[in-house]
């Protein structure tokens, strides 16, 4: 069985959880302090930050990685397009998603106000200008629930938590983070210290 080392509030830990939950099968979640430095997450993350994956012999850290993987190894229902062309489409998504949305996470966690207000900036501005792709389509790659949804979703529902106004012209996008949170694998994942972040 697969053991998910996941930190209560962590984000990035909730797209694992997502992942999971959407494929439906047998798992088991245990919660970590990620601000415990001498817990089992430093013999197995060099980084020393959940998410960590186990299964067996196997040891996996950060989160595309892991949901790559128990894609791969649960194929139904697939997350990652089958078409390599649309699969190295849905990783340079992946990777956009890190750099200019999910690289400001720490800043608003633990940075100073001048560095929290820098990304509440940066996110608002990226959020807004992939928001009208939500006026013709469903999903982030067009009506089928895909990887990119679940790796957009934990951000998503943090917004109002991390003081993230986004402008009218973004509803659109607000309607489509409504989609996701109304999934059950989404609901079936969320912690605790998730639910009490949204009023």
């Amino acid at each position: 069985m697969m053991t998910l080392y996941s930190g209560a509030s962590c984000p990035f830990s909730q797209r694992c959880r997502i992942v999971l939950f959407e494929k439906g099968m047998d798992f088991q979640v245990v919660d970590v302090d990620p601000q415990d430095k001498s817990g089992d997450i430093a013999t197995m993350n060099p980084y020393n930050r959940p998410p960590v994956l186990v299964e067996r012999d196997l040891v996996l850290h950060e989160a595309n990685i892991i949901n790559e993987y128990i894609d791969e190894r649960f194929p139904h229902p697939q997350l990652m397009p089958a078409d390599p062309v649309m699969r190295a489409r849905a990783r340079l998504f992946l990777h956009r998603f890190e750099r200019e949305l999910f690289a400001h996470v720490d800043a608003l966690e633990d940075g100073s106000q001048k560095a929290a207000e820098k990304a509440r900036g940066q996110i608002r501005d990226n959020l807004s200008q992939i928001s009208p792709l939500f006026g013709k389509q469903k999903y982030m790659f067009g009506d089928e629930f895909s990887m990119l949804d679940v790796s957009i979703a934990p951000l998503l529902w943090r917004l109002e938590y991390y003081g993230v106004q986004l402008p009218k012209q973004s509803a659109p996008l607000l309607k489509y983070a409504e989609r996701l949170f109304a999934r059950q694998p989404f609901i079936d994942a969320l912690t605790p210290a998730e639910k009490a972040m949204r009023k």
